[in-house]
């Protein structure tokens, strides 16, 4: 896809996605090599799937460029993070973004990320004072459900990694789930977007229930799977689509 998406193109978006705007970030080689993807992107994927309303237009963006980090496809990441920004994710957001998924993805993608979004943030003027620093003050924690679920990690991996018990305590749920500069819901939402996009729908229990317990709602989840069934691709929604259900299933007795 091209590396820039004009402002102007996705600033009128307003809630409702252009097909023939988004259709612009394809490069003109897939009509020429393959003119049927042209046809589904067009017609399937930007004509209708990111105007479902299941999910607003920002989420969608937040989630699509959060599996395009998930997935180190870093070559039209610029182009995704004009589209976050444009449909009204802000700059901290992503920033606060590509830190959480540098845990959930690995750092390395994380650091790709942060080159290939770079310029984006320069030619809009967004510098690193713009952005949250290390040490904010961090939200509220449920000291309960933080004991219990570490009193259950502990119980289960303390014998096998320790390290990991503790890092997971002190560096991710007593510290990166507590920045404030990105809602406990969007964390949740790209996490589990994150874990869809790299094939984990095995951590996915835990994460959509915190999804939900932080204001996703079961539509909004549904949605997210459909959207991203075109961007990691069905195989992969289909080994979460299970985990959801019994999640739902689960809230609903």
């Amino acid at each position: 896809m091209n590396t820039r998406i004009a402002a102007s193109a996705l600033a009128l978006m307003g809630s409702t996605a252009s097909a023939q705007d988004l259709a612009s970030t394809l490069p003109e080689a897939v009509s020429k090599v393959a003119p049927a993807l042209e046809a589904y992107s067009t017609d399937a994927l930007f004509g209708t799937v990111w105007n479902a309303d299941s999910l607003s237009l920002r989420d969608r963006a937040l989630v699509t460029f959060a599996a395009k980090v998930t997935r180190h496809e870093v070559d039209d990441l610029a182009a995704y993070t004009a589209l976050a920004l444009d449909a009204g994710v802000t700059a901290p957001e992503l920033s606060e973004a590509i830190t959480h998924l540098a845990f959930y993805t690995g750092c390395g993608n994380a650091t790709a990320a942060a080159v290939a979004m770079a310029p984006v943030y320069e030619d809009r003027g967004i510098a690193s004072a713009d952005l949250p620093g290390p040490n904010p003050d961090l939200l509220p924690l449920n000291e309960e459900a933080e004991a219990a679920r570490q009193t259950m990690v502990q119980g289960n991996f303390g014998e096998t990694s320790q390290g990991v018990v503790d890092y997971t305590e002190a560096y991710l749920f007593r510290n990166l789930w507590l920045r404030p500069d990105l809602a406990p819901r969007d964390r949740s939402m790209i996490t589990v977007a994150a874990l869809i996009a790299a094939g984990q729908p095995e951590q996915m229990t835990f994460h959509l229930n915190r999804a939900m317990d932080n204001g996703l709602t079961q539509d909004e989840a549904g949605g997210m799977l459909a959207h991203l069934a075109f961007y990691a691709g069905w195989p992969r929604v289909f080994s979460a689509l299970p985990v959801a259900k019994d999640v739902f299933a689960s809230r609903s007795k």
